[in-house]
């Protein structure tokens, strides 16, 4: 069975290089995922100083960044003489963080092959690794537990129906039930963890609670923002994809002119900004406000910048998240932390903290314009908005994931041998 697994996640890994090859073509992703691997471990090799004990951080893309970083920084502050090694899968991460401050170095993870994985850890030899939600390479795992590396998962969440669980997986679950720990992020996933057969479950909540909770104690400030929206009510449509967008589009014509719309895209690329500007002819782009130009009596306000989106949901009166009517909805919490109303698409039933925003009627989900329409018009009601602020407690009463985790691994630090200093 492990062969037979081992032969066909090869060729399923092989093809996926294959598709990410002839997509640089045409993408610019693809191109930078292609050429950030290009001789990636002479540049590990380059970079490391040896005889230094390093730990091992692995975040597949931004989300997961955010979800690790609380932890990232608090492990530094606990064991200021480690070094830490930050890893990515995808361009997004990695280009986006690249220059963080809290890892001493950042790569691209390398493809997962057994070649690759050895090399790899030959080379960083971490005394811990830390990989953030679900990031489950096979060769990458199965080099870990063979060296006896401690190895952990954070802030992992399962489902019944995930394929880890399926009986064509077994040899990846296998590896997955040796790591040393999987901190949990909710119950549920604890004993689904329990039914599967694993001991080394551990429910200790959702890190991106600190995360969120520690941005909104000093966000950044953004004076583009706060003069766009001068004395008006403020609508920040956040991480948005066509479909949610062409919803916007509909209601800032149906809502009134007390209203201002800050449009932040999940794509930024120039082709899709030339799309959103036929949605919203008079709209005004955060470059060119930043430039000096007069935002004049534009309602509208598309964010063509990347990395603070977080930051302006603090002028937001109500916040939708975009992706709901895709694969899923983006980071609700961001918003949420701000104590105001938050509105996303049908597809959020993953996600434990759009269930956790509904069950504190601080969130609803809308499925069409109509329902957009109906529950804009709740919230904007000064009564209702104030539904909103039970948002910024519910996030409160979730923080402490960090510290558990962190306490945790000084146990794991502390058998392992490593200097805890």
């Amino acid at each position: 069975m492990n062969f037979l697994f081992s032969l066909l996640y090869d060729c399923g890994i092989a093809l996926y290089r294959l598709a990410i090859l002839m997509a640089s073509v045409a993408r610019i992703k693809a191109r930078q995922w292609i050429r950030g691997r290009e001789n990636l471990f002479e540049k590990i090799h380059a970079e490391l100083t040896p005889h230094e004990q390093h730990i091992w951080f692995h975040c597949a893309s931004v989300g997961e960044f955010e979800q690790g970083r609380p932890l990232i920084e608090a492990y530094r502050k606990k064991f200021p003489s480690h070094k830490i090694v930050l890893t990515f899968f995808s361009p997004s991460g990695y280009e986006l963080r690249k220059n963080y401050s809290g890892a001493d170095y950042i790569f691209y993870l390398p493809a997962d092959t057994r070649r690759n994985a050895k090399k790899f850890l030959d080379l960083v030899q971490p005394q811990l690794a830390m990989i953030v939600k679900y990031e489950f390479w096979y060769h990458f795992l199965s080099e870990l537990n063979r060296r006896e590396i401690p190895a952990v998962l954070v802030s992992a969440k399962f489902r019944k129906d995930q394929w880890l669980f399926h009986s064509l997986a077994s040899p990846l679950k296998k590896q997955v039930m040796a790591l040393y720990k999987i901190f949990v992020q909710d119950k549920n996933s604890f004993h689904i963890l329990q039914q599967h057969g694993f001991s080394n479950g551990e429910l200790t909540g959702d890190t991106r609670f600190d995360r969120v909770w520690e941005i909104a104690q000093s966000p950044k400030q953004l004076p583009v923002i706060i003069n766009f929206k001068a004395e008006k009510r403020l609508l920040v449509a956040g991480s948005t994809w066509p479909q949610d967008e062409k919803l916007m589009a509909q209601l800032m014509k149906e809502i009134n002119a007390s209203w201002r719309l800050v449009l932040v895209p999940h794509e930024i690329g120039d082709a899709h900004i030339s799309e959103l500007k036929k949605y919203f002819p008079a709209a005004l782009l955060y470059s060119e406000a930043e430039a000096g130009k007069p935002n004049g009596d534009s309602p509208v306000l598309i964010v063509d910048r990347i990395g603070f989106l977080s930051s302006v949901y603090q002028y937001a009166d109500i916040a939708y998240i975009g992706g709901g009517f895709g694969a899923g909805i983006h980071n609700s919490l961001e918003a949420a932390v701000y104590g105001i109303p938050v509105l996303f698409g049908p597809n959020y039933h993953k996600f434990n903290e759009a269930l956790g925003l509904i069950e504190t009627s601080g969130g609803k989900s809308i499925n069409d314009f109509s329902s957009l329409q109906s529950a804009f018009e709740f919230y904007q009601n000064q009564e209702n908005l104030s539904f909103g602020k039970r948002n910024r407690e519910w996030v409160k009463q979730n923080t402490g994931a960090t510290e558990k985790i962190i306490q945790r691994l000084e146990e794991i630090i502390s058998g392992s041998g490593a200097s805890p200093a």
